[in-house]
């Protein structure tokens, strides 16, 4: 009986602080009308009760819920920044280190990209702010308030209304201080960031999207007619150049349209284009032709040598194949410009991103080609060319699959493989005269048509469940966690997280307790590809977003991650 008093007691205690208003919200914003594809400024406004406070964006403790804001929107608005105050670092008898804290009242400044191409008209959207109010003796579960804003768009500028006594100054404060978060390209972090921006693009190198780069420079490179060092180096430095011009401007219209990052790998006539190149480079490769401008343009380029502009070309081309890479990192960037609409500062950021991206590959570009200045040159370059040759026309097919059925693609790459190294081994004797070469080059071969004999054998491994629906068919929010994959046929990671990731048997198994969605965006101009992106703020794939069994979005997930990984994410989901 004294149990049952005691809980009912404090079942009246608890129930008297979930009725108590811990804090109170309220927005202001800078405009009621503006243009479509601006920027437009919010001010969240929060007051605490004296007797509470809220644990800060960053609290200290692994087990504490930080504070956050998102958006809620169904047209694609997107919450590009958000400014917290300084917290407080506070010590509390249940923590062992101080804990950071916000009280009392307090300002977020927000920033919200709004959709381009949005016809006028008004728009409602909410502000989320999640948090997790505690005292001295106690924390409450995590708990949220949404504050509806309504916005009208409008044809153009002279148009637009803003609010006169919207606070401004709060967003032109330039100090790099931890409470203002400010950005980290400010003028006076300017060098800072295009050194950590180029970093980021080094990183870039570990994921799987860049993966095709490697046998293409070594194919295009090991071809070259000349082997200076002093050549071949600015050969490789025009490469990665017209790499990153490309991968700069895909970047930025990306950006600055919505559009899908990469997504130009799923246009039919940009894969037949990158393959015709291929297939082109490897036909001189076999001695077909060599690879030259013409007379008359050789003459009006003066002392420029073909090999320049074939480079810049390659590089060019080479740009689109490195595009799709996305992650974090590269999503952070593309919010960060599209916010800022300025697309010659866009631009320099993507390039300097780009050239971190294809600087390992200078030293790939020479290696590769010095390998022709190696002694006793004669037959066996001539097969180090061959080789070449099919390395190029494999990754040709490489770049056609997405167009051929998908019953068939898995087994045209693997049987290539095969039917070319076969064909070297068996018909092709040449170099076969130099033993040491016949050995390395026969080992090869012969790893080479391993590989794809087991490529080749059937898998049923089992992998994750997942319903193949249409946006408007998922369902979120009704007492179950929802994990939707979203991918593209031309999406390598994509490739990698459904044949490592999601055929692990913990995954599979904790994958149950959840709605599994999976959602085609390859063909980026379809409607339901569009949808998706601007409900989900789709920025590039692969994304896999995660919601708890509110409907709350509590993880997204942008590049490749292994079974390890994603199954500490799938348990942290209630």
């Amino acid at each position: 009986m004294k149990k049952i008093i005691y809980l009912l007691v404090l079942l009246l205690i608890t129930t008297s602080v979930y009725s108590q208003k811990i804090l109170s919200v309220s927005i202001s914003q800078s405009h009621s009308k503006i243009k479509s594809g601006e920027n437009f400024y919010l001010i969240l406004k929060v007051k605490i009760d004296p007797e509470w406070h809220i644990n800060s964006n960053k609290p200290n403790e692994d087990f504490l819920i930080p504070s956050d804001v998102s958006i809620v929107s169904d047209d694609g608005f997107l919450l590009s920044q958000k400014i917290f105050p300084k917290a407080k670092d506070i010590k509390f008898d249940f923590s062992d280190i101080p804990v950071s804290v916000f009280e009392g009242e307090f300002e977020i400044p927000l920033i919200v990209r709004i959709p381009d191409n949005l016809s006028d008209g008004n728009y409602k959207f909410e502000v989320e702010f999640s948090y997790q109010a505690c005292n001295n003796q106690t924390c409450l579960p995590p708990d949220k308030e949404k504050i509806p804003v309504e916005i009208g768009i409008v044809k153009n500028s002279s148009e637009e209304i803003k609010n006169s006594d919207f606070n401004f100054a709060a967003f032109e404060k330039r100090e790099v201080d931890e409470s203002k978060q400010s950005s980290l390209f400010d003028e006076g972090n300017l060098l800072l960031s295009f050194i950590l921006v180029f970093l980021g693009g080094l990183a870039l190198n570990l994921t799987p999207c860049v993966y095709p780069l490697i046998p293409i420079t070594l194919g295009y490179f090991g071809g070259q007619s000349e082997s200076k060092t002093s050549r071949l180096f600015a050969l490789a430095v025009i490469y990665v150049t017209g790499m990153a011009i490309t991968y700069s401007v895909i970047g930025v219209v990306t950006a600055l349209s919505g559009s899908l990052f990469g997504a130009l790998l799923q246009n039919p006539f940009v894969l037949i284009g990158i393959a015709l190149v291929l297939v082109a480079l490897s036909l001189s490769m076999f001695g077909l032709y060599e690879f030259q401008l013409p007379a008359s343009w050789m003459a009006k380029f003066g002392e420029a040598r073909s090999g320049y502009f074939g480079a810049l070309f390659m590089g060019l081309t080479m740009g689109i194949v490195a595009a799709p890479c996305i992650g974090p990192f590269v999503v952070g960037l593309l919010t960060f410009v599209g916010a800022k609409g300025d697309p010659v500062f866009g631009f320099f950021i993507f390039f300097v991103l780009a050239l971190g991206l294809g600087f390992p590959y200078i030293f790939l570009a020479v290696f590769s080609g010095k390998i022709k200045s190696l002694p006793r040159s004669g037959e066996w370059l001539i097969a180090v060319k061959k080789i070449f040759g099919f390395v190029l026309i494999g990754m040709a097919i490489y770049f056609l699959l997405p167009l051929l059925p998908e019953s068939y693609r898995g087994y045209i790459l693997p049987s290539f493989m095969v039917l070319s190294s076969v064909y070297l081994l068996v018909f092709d004797k040449t170099g076969n005269n130099i033993k040491t070469f016949a050995f390395i080059k026969n080992g090869i071969l012969i790893l080479i048509a391993l590989i794809g004999l087991w490529l080749l054998i059937p898998s049923d491994k089992e992998s994750i469940q997942w319903e193949k629906v249409s946006v408007e068919q998922i369902k979120i929010g009704d007492g179950q966690p929802v994990v939707i994959d979203f991918y593209a046929d031309w999406c390598v990671p994509c490739k990698e997280l459904d044949v490592i990731t999601f055929t692990d048997k913990n995954v599979i198994e904790e994958s149950k307790r959840f709605r599994r969605y999976k959602i085609d965006l390859t063909s980026t101009g379809s409607e339901e590809t569009q949808l998706a992106m601007k409900k989900y703020s789709i920025v590039g794939v692969p994304t896999v977003i995660l919601f708890d069994s509110n409907g709350s979005e509590v993880k997204r997930i942008t590049s490749f991650v292994n079974p390890e990984e994603f199954l500490k994410i799938l348990k942290e989901v209630e």
